[in-house]
């Protein structure tokens, strides 16, 4: 197995693609931090930088709090009021 240089910092360029804005990310770096083709990242804009953070293997809000229902904490459908206006139900 090949050993892996540690890289710190790479100049690039902003491309375009279609109508949005594009980066290349030389292959050394993209390896250097997990990141793969259709990996989902995070990208949080600071002052004059943007971070981009590798989303590999977190689980969603959504997914974690859905991990938390069970059969017990499962309530059954809730009887609401009529309508009071011109809702259908």
């Amino acid at each position: 197995m090949a050993k892996r240089t540690k890289v710190s910092a790479l100049k690039t360029r902003i491309g375009k693609h279609g109508d949005n804005l594009a980066i290349h990310i030389p292959q050394s770096l993209a390896s250097q931090v997990g990141l793969e083709v259709d990996a989902e990242v995070e990208l949080t804009p600071g002052d004059g930088e943007l971070l981009v953070t590798v989303r590999k293997g977190l689980k969603s809000r959504l997914d974690i709090l859905l991990e938390g229902v069970t059969e017990e904490n499962l309530h059954a459908e809730l009887d609401t009021e009529p309508p009071v206006g011109r809702e259908v139900w």
